[in-house]
């Protein structure tokens, strides 16, 4: 006989069942299958009925976490999720969580307890209340608009005009990471590399990083005409007095927002070595590879793609991305990624890659920050009844981590092998290290000396998860981590922490980064 999801009432005797059995079974027959809550008077009893009936309960810490993880199942599933609450203050917590699932959209059914009804309005426990982007995207171009001449002096009331909002600043992309190590190795092994900076570069406004690029890598470069100021033309590096012969003896030639047309002789012999290599930078994917075929092609915005050389750094402090170039080449293509913090969150959107559909959480469009911990647990829990195997990855901002990180005890408690990366900067957005800490406390207090934004410096939160018995790291290198990460993804039977420390200022706009020389690119 096919399986039913109604229960026999348990009480025969009688024929009666209890309420909270009801409600259960209610949600089963409704195809729930995951409960996360706090239980307490008068919804205990709800939590028990429903675990008889199949029905996976998480008990959490806080009933916000529990409402963020019932959110998440209900968005990962398309079925909702139930958060279980008690009245009144349990009520108030999962607020967040409701306000959040409204704003993402995302199926959620939350259900709590609250006083007798004969006790209504009486003050009894805990009572409460129930109840012009197309001039500007991608490769910028104009676009026509046809105005009829009698529109041009006919008159309307005023009252009647809607003026359109200004249209945000377009979005910036970035190359895909394996592109961007096989440009850096491509450079690397050239023996007379030259940068040729087009016009798209000085629109990109990436003079900052191009010259750190120019300097640091000791590379020539050649500007176009109108490229010509991103870097300046009386800089050593630049060889527009050989402009012919820099051409022609190049082995491998970076073109930075330039097109090779007739100002660039098409980019073929003589004017170039038959075997030269072209690595093109270019916003427009329709102008990569034109006349000629590139050995690399980077799709993105140049200043962007050019910051993401900043990766190759070796040396602490870490920044941004460095992390997360080095956390990408080891993340499983199938696994689910939870983000949330502010530059952490960010930057992360455009770096740390997706492969699948609904694989990716983080604070959505309410801009919520401690979702991250319940999200990761109903990913896992997802994972561990659905895919066995699949890794959630949770990458915090250290500011995010403190909203929900007691939820650690509730990843270890049931043994979800969640691994969580927190990028320490010691502050909301940007920070202090510990000597500058130190000395603004000299003379005064911190309510008083301490930046709003910042946090306790070099603060341990892999001790969090060492004390429930999961596996915490404390680095602070590029070897540091891919160690720790590759042993984290390795053990399936634990939930692990890594507290990476980067430079406290790192921010997503230009960073004091130290490029390194080309010999170790």
């Amino acid at each position: 006989m096919p399986e039913s999801n109604v229960a026999e009432p348990s009480d025969r005797n009688e024929g009666e069942v209890s309420g909270a059995k009801v409600i259960a079974q209610a949600l089963k027959t409704q195809g729930v299958e995951y409960m996360f809550g706090i239980v307490g008077i008068p919804v205990t009893e709800i939590a028990f009925a429903a675990q008889e009936l199949g029905i996976r309960y998480i008990g959490m810490r806080n009933e916000q976490a529990a409402c963020y993880a019932a959110s998440a199942i209900g968005y990962l599933t398309g079925r909702p999720g139930v958060c279980l609450v008690v009245s009144g203050p349990g009520l108030i917590h999962a607020l967040g969580g409701m306000a959040n699932a409204n704003m993402n959209c995302w199926p959620l059914l939350v259900i709590g307890g609250s006083s007798e009804r004969n006790q209504e309005t009486m003050g009894a426990f805990q009572e409460f209340p129930q109840a012009v982007r197309s001039s500007i995207y991608g490769r910028p171009g104009a676009c026509y608009v046809d105005i009829p001449a009698d529109f041009v002096n006919l008159l309307v009331n005023v009252n009647s005009i809607k003026y359109t909002e200004c249209c945000m600043s377009p979005p910036v992309s970035m190359a895909e990471t394996p592109a961007v190590c096989m440009a850096a190795s491509v450079i690397r092994n050239a023996k007379q590399p030259l940068l040729i900076i087009g016009k798209g570069a000085a629109y990109a406004h990436a003079e900052k990083n191009i010259r750190k690029l120019v300097e640091q890598c000791k590379l020539p470069f050649l500007p176009t005409p109108m490229g010509k100021g991103v870097v300046p033309d009386n800089h050593p590096n630049c060889v527009g007095a050989a402009r012919s012969r820099a051409l022609q003896f190049a082995d491998v030639i970076v073109l930075l927002g330039a097109r090779l047309n007739w100002i660039l002789h098409f980019g073929l012999p003589p004017r170039y070595r038959p075997d030269v290599k072209f690595i093109q930078v270019d916003i427009c994917a329709e102008e990569l590879g034109n006349n000629v075929r590139p050995a690399v092609t980077l799709l993105g915005d140049i200043n962007a793609v050019t910051k993401q050389e900043l990766a190759s750094q070796k040396s602490p402090p870490m920044n941004y991305y460095t992390v997360f170039y080095h956390v990408q080449e080891q993340l499983p293509r199938d696994g689910f990624i939870v983000s949330e913090g502010a530059n952490t969150m960010d930057i992360g959107r455009t770096v740390l890659q997706n492969y699948l559909p609904r694989h990716r959480l983080d604070a959505g469009t309410f801009g919520t920050m401690g979702v991250g911990l319940g999200f990761a647990i109903a990913a896992a829990v997802l994972a561990k009844d659905r895919s066995p195997g699949q890794r959630v990855i949770c990458v915090e901002g250290d500011s995010a981590f403190g909203f929900s990180g007691m939820e650690v005890e509730t990843i270890c408690r049931y043994n979800l092998p969640i691994i969580i990366l927190v990028v320490n900067n010691n502050g909301i957005y940007q920070g202090f290290d510990t000597d500058t800490w130190n000395e603004m406390l000299k003379s005064q207090d911190a309510t008083i000396a301490a930046p709003p934004a910042c946090l306790l410096p070099n603060s341990h939160y892999e001790q969090v998860m060492i004390a429930f018995g999961g596996k915490g790291y404390f680095v602070q290198t590029p070897e540091e981590l891919q160690k720790s990460l590759r042993q984290s993804l390795a053990d399936t039977t634990k939930p692990s922490l890594i507290n990476i420390m980067i430079e406290p200022q790192a921010t997503r706009k230009a960073q004091d980064f130290h490029w390194l020389t080309r010999s170790k690119m």
